[in-house]
């Protein structure tokens, strides 16, 4: 990096809050794509931009602070957002709070500006709670690039033109123009790779269980963004101008763009982090027939839904080097699923999809719910029946949560639901952790029963001897060991709340 440049942008680093002790060996450290996607796109307009990630380099509030200052850039930029944006927004806002306040102690003649899912999704709450200067609502691409000609033009910043910039005007909260996204994704640059110690990021583990020695180097690539779907517990739309939609960029682009990172960065492992990779079929089917001609040996996984699959596509996937999805089954629960809207989803649909997959010899990360607004003990107890009946290489239980942006956050607001008293209470695997209580129970019984799920269906001899035979004795006891990891839950035995 320069000594003084236009723009750095910020991923701050929250994995100890976010994760416990899971941060330090068993999380992925995926990289700050949107960091890189805003630093390419900045960059490619002629200025100097450089990128701080926290995070990897596990900083403190004040070193980060004392690296930005040292580049004493003309603005600096918290983005507030990791790969899995409906979880990984909200729970790094205490990070984003005490860099800012670190930042804060200097008298810097920086401007400070806070973007992602989390600020979108609440903008006027997040400029009147934080010690910053600007809030971006929304993907961020034009609103950076205006702010920054503006600071640059000497004639003054025209907040009050700016697409998605929040200001203060009088002391209150003000947005300047409509958010404004890139409708044109082949129109933007590759994602600033080389601003990014890549050396540094890690898969998950279970998406490495055939070598859990080589989960680095790791990247992430989209080929859409935006979800067709709106499902009551996401809270993506509001990073995407509030509307179920998507756009695409052409699958030549995106293979070109894996084409530079297998041969400058040598990445084996890739996530597809489409919030659907397995949409369109024909899109999908060219982008397999490419990676097979291409024959680079690659570990990717992506997701997709059961209702989208067939023998035809998964079996071009495997080809490719899809080796494995992550599917949204949510809840065992016909009642629970409706009340998501993920009613379409049957036993029979999902179980069919699930014996495609490991037909086609792809590995499944299945994704299920605790605590969805309709659960009672009866129905959760379904759910784990569900997961363990269908005996998938790896699962993925979560806790309902009312993130900011969803309706679920909505509801829970007009009802009067108990929500978490701090953002870090929005992380799935903190000590802090409050999921939703139901309509039927408390926050601590789904949180009491979520843990001893996931503990339940990864000890299971019928599990363990499966990832044996498919992984290899390593990998096996690779989850035994990691099954001996308690998280501290402040709340699991707190007093139950309804």
């Amino acid at each position: 990096m320069p000594e003084k440049i236009d723009l750095v942008l910020i991923n701050p680093g929250n994995r100890r809050a976010s994760y416990a002790g899971l941060g330090n060996e068993l999380a992925g450290i995926e990289p700050p794509i949107w960091c890189a996607l805003i630093a390419a796109f900045i960059r490619k307009h002629g200025y100097s931009v450089g990128i701080v990630d926290a995070d990897v380099d596990n900083l403190s509030p004040e070193e980060a602070a004392e690296k930005i200052i040292r580049l004493n850039p003309l603005l600096a930029g918290i983005v507030v957002l990791g790969t899995n944006p409906s979880a990984s927004s909200t729970p790094k806002m205490p990070a984003a709070r005490n860099l800012l306040n670190a930042l804060s102690k200097n008298n810097n003649s920086f401007l400070t500006i806070l973007s992602g899912l989390h600020p979108s999704a609440l903008p006027e709450r997040t400029l009147n709670e934080e010690n910053v200067d600007f809030v971006c609502q929304g993907e961020g691409f034009y609103t950076f690039l205006d702010l920054l000609a503006g600071i640059k033009s000497g004639n003054g910043i025209k907040q009050d033109t700016i697409p998605g910039l929040w200001y203060r005007s009088n002391g209150k909260p003000v947005l300047g123009t409509k958010p404004s996204v890139a409708e044109n994704l082949d129109g933007l640059p590759f994602a600033a790779w080389d601003l990014l110690p890549m050396e540094k990021y890690r898969a998950h583990n279970w998406h490495c269980f055939d070598n859990l020695k080589a989960r680095s180097p790791y990247a992430v690539v989209y080929t859409s963004l935006g979800c067709p779907f709106k499902c009551s517990y996401c809270n993506i739309h509001a990073l995407y101008d509030g509307g179920p939609g998507i756009r695409f960029r052409s699958i030549r682009n995106v293979i070109s763009e894996i084409d530079m990172l297998v041969e400058n960065y040598k990445i084996r492992n890739f996530k597809i982090l489409d919030e659907l990779f397995v949409l369109n079929e024909d899109r999908v089917m060219e982008f397999c027939d490419l990676m097979i001609k291409r024959n680079y040996g690659l570990n990717i996984w992506a997701y997709a839904r059961a209702d989208t699959v067939g023998e035809k596509i998964l079996t071009q996937m495997k080809k490719a080097g899809i080796n494995w999805l992550a599917y949204g089954f949510e809840s065992g629960s016909a009642k629970v699923r409706r009340s998501v809207t993920k009613g379409r989803l049957t036993p029979e649909i999902i179980k069919k999809a699930v014996d495609a997959t490991h037909k086609a010899g792809i590995h499944i990360v299945a994704n299920f719910i605790f605590g969805l607004p309709e659960d009672d003990l009866t129905t959760m107890q379904e759910t784990l029946d569900t997961a363990k009946e269908l005996n998938c290489e790896y699962a993925n239980f979560y806790v309902a949560m009312a993130y900011p942006g969803s309706r679920l956050y909505e509801e829970a607001i007009c009802s009067g639901v108990e929500l978490p008293e701090s953002w870090s209470g929005y992380a799935q695997f903190s000590e802090e952790t409050l999921p939703l209580a139901t309509k039927y129970l408390s926050s601590a019984e789904v949180l009491r029963f979520r843990d001893k799920a996931f503990y339940d269906y990864h000890h299971r001899a019928e599990y363990l001897e499966m990832i044996e035979e498919k992984f290899g004795k390593d990998s096996a006891e690779y989850i035994k060991n990691m099954l001996k990891y308690k998280i501290n839950r402040k709340f699991a035995y707190a007093k139950d709340n309804k």
